[in-house]
């Protein structure tokens, strides 16, 4: 098994460095991030109102996420530990808030098709990274120095409000869709599934079964 190549990125990231991730790298970033889920994406894109921060100032990296915020006693906000949500659901705004946003890493968990990578992120020049099994919400939170802001937490809650941190060495994250819109999930995938059919061939049907059990891959129940 050959080794994980590693890269550590400085938000905003460039264009450059973008292009030459490769799938299944897996990166640490550093720099300013913001949160940003379904419901900034309605507020901004669905209901019109104008973005909160300045696009330039707090860099081009969006994570799908849901934070642990505390409140300290000076009134300042702590997140010890960030969650990543299912980022399949957000691909009907991707279109826009790349436009509106001028975001080129989307972080999230479990990813997008490769179709709506295509589609979607090759024309923004933006790649997607996934956040490594479940869990791992502790390990992320270390990689946050501090919470630099907090934008519509009155409107939205603390899991859809628009957080800006501040982060080194935040990680590990593997890239599944790099710049040319290919997808780690669907290749392996489709390796995986091709050797599939062998590990039916030449075995019997089964003496007993229960309902949903089959030899054949089309119906079968998971």
């Amino acid at each position: 098994m050959s080794k994980l190549r590693e890269v550590r990125l400085t938000s905003p990231v460039k264009q450059e460095d973008l292009e030459k991730l490769q799938l299944g790298d897996v990166v640490y970033l550093d720099g300013l991030i913001y949160t940003g889920r379904e419901g900034v994406y309605r507020r901004v894109i669905d209901q019109g109102h104008p973005l909160p921060i300045d696009p330039t100032e707090v860099g081009n990296v969006n994570f799908h996420c849901s934070p642990a915020a505390t409140v300290n006693p000076n009134g300042s906000y702590a997140i010890g530990a960030v969650t990543a949500t299912a980022s399949f659901r957000f691909a009907k705004w991707m279109e826009k808030w790349f436009e509106v946003s001028g975001a080129k890493v989307i972080i999230g968990k479990g990813g997008m098709s490769e179709a709506d990578y295509k589609r979607l992120f090759v024309p923004a020049g933006a790649v997607y990274l996934t956040t490594v099994g479940y869990g791992t919400g502790a390990l992320l939170g270390r990689g946050i120095k501090r919470v630099r802001d907090v934008h519509w937490l009155d409107e939205l809650g603390i899991a859809q409000a628009m957080w800006v941190i501040e982060v080194e060495k935040f990680g590990p994250l593997l890239v599944d869709g790099d710049a040319k819109g290919n997808s780690l999930f669907e290749r392996n995938n489709r390796e995986i599934n091709a050797g599939l059919d062998k590990l039916y061939e030449g075995l019997k049907k089964p003496a007993l079964s229960r309902f949903g059990e089959t030899d054949d891959r089309d119906r079968e129940l998971i």
